[in-house]
């Protein structure tokens, strides 16, 4: 049975949902329906930020998807599930809001999650806008990365 992954523990003890609705460069008069259709489906967060980056999709995906059953959004997903991620899926469509909640009750063999490793990572949003050396909890790159940069 696979583990779940429904939440994750801050380090203040709260807990943050592990699939979050993104609603990044969503049609104008699509937004309203889709954060309806997504509480209606389970969702708990939903995140409305304007700044996020594009994801690749790539052949690895495809082929795991076709062989898990499943479509390739939900492969990465899970996979970023697996990996111990908050996830921030980002849909207007009422079937792939669903879809997107279908990642708890299974998970990706270990044979076709070492494929996962050969393909290009790359982290899409700096963090510039979240340091002051001043102001604020991150003071550095550093600090806001973990020391990840």
């Amino acid at each position: 049975m696979a583990n779940e992954i429904r939440h994750f523990v801050l380090n203040t003890g709260a807990k943050i949902p592990s699939v979050v609705l993104g609603t990044w460069q969503s049609d104008p008069g699509v937004v309203g329906n889709a954060v309806a259709a997504a509480i209606k489906a389970g969702y708990r967060h939903i995140d409305c930020a304007q700044i996020y980056g594009n994801e690749k999709e790539h052949p690895v995906v495809n082929m795991v998807a076709e062989k898990l059953g499943k479509t390739p959004a939900q492969v990465c997903l899970r996979w970023g599930l697996q990996m111990g991620n908050s996830l921030l899926p980002k849909s207007t469509n009422e079937v792939r809001i669903k879809e997107n909640l279908d990642v708890f009750d299974w998970s990706i063999p270990e044979d076709l999650l070492a494929k996962f490793l050969g393909i290009e990572q790359a982290r899409l949003l700096r963090g510039t806008s979240f340091v002051h050396e001043t102001y604020g909890v991150f003071r550095t790159l550093e600090d806001l990365w973990d020391g990840e940069i």
